[in-house]
């Protein structure tokens, strides 16, 4: 009997042995399965991340295409338009010193101007002044302010330009301009600012207006006005 027990123990521990390495084969079945199964969610994780980033580049590039085409085409910024429409004489004195044969000259004009923006959104510039010139020789100017001027519209100014009689001490040629009759001047305007596109775009923008005028010492008017304008991107 014994002997019996003994040969069936050893018929178990055979079949347990032949078992064993299937079962472990199954297992790492098993594990490989699950392995593969969370790999390929993650690559298709990644996938859709791929897709998301180059959508969101493409919708980017989409909208500054957008706004460059409109920036190029209908918010396409345009020069302003400096015009002097008119010079009037608000004071004129003048006085010859025969001793040192100098003339003593007051003046003072009055200057309508306009500002013309044709852009369709706003302009703004800074501020500057609007001059006043004998002969080449600076000899008064009027402050012009900072502002901006809306959509297609036109800002008015009223401009006062004193001249400043010290300036003309050293002018041997005013004796003579004076007794032909004639005091030629020039006027001189220059606006620089910026246009601003859609908020994005800023684009520097400028306008002068340059004007010759000539003085009656009999007639103490403008006899004579000639403009040149200017405008610079």
């Amino acid at each position: 009997m014994s002997g019996f027990s003994m040969k069936s123990d050893d018929k178990k521990e055979k079949q347990a042995a032949a078992e064993a390495p299937a079962y472990k084969t199954i297992a790492s079945m098993e594990t490989q399965s699950a392995n593969g199964g969370g790999g390929g969610k993650k690559t298709k994780r990644n996938r859709n991340c791929k897709l998301c980033i180059c959508f969101t580049l493409l919708l980017i590039l989409l909208i500054f295409v957008v706004i460059l085409i409109l920036a190029l085409t209908i918010f396409k910024p345009k020069r302003p338009i400096t015009t002097i429409d008119s010079v009037t004489v608000d004071r004129f004195q003048a006085s010859i010193n025969a001793l040192a044969l100098k003339v003593i000259l007051n003046l003072t004009l009055h200057v309508d101007l306009s500002l013309k923006n044709p852009n369709r959104v706003g302009f703004s510039f800074d501020s500057s002044s609007a001059l006043l010139n004998y002969r080449g020789q600076l000899i008064g100017e009027a402050p012009i302010p900072a502002s901006r001027i809306a959509p297609e519209k036109t800002l008015p100014m009223n401009l006062t330009l004193t001249l400043m009689a010290d300036r003309l001490l050293s002018e041997s040629q005013l004796l003579s301009d004076f007794m032909s009759g004639d005091i030629p001047l020039n006027t001189f305007v220059k606006v620089a600012g910026k246009v601003s596109v859609l908020n994005i775009f800023k684009i520097k923008v400028q306008s002068s207006s340059s004007c010759d005028l000539s003085i009656s010492v009999s007639n103490r008017n403008v006899t004579s006005q000639h403009c040149k304008y200017s405008t610079k991107l």
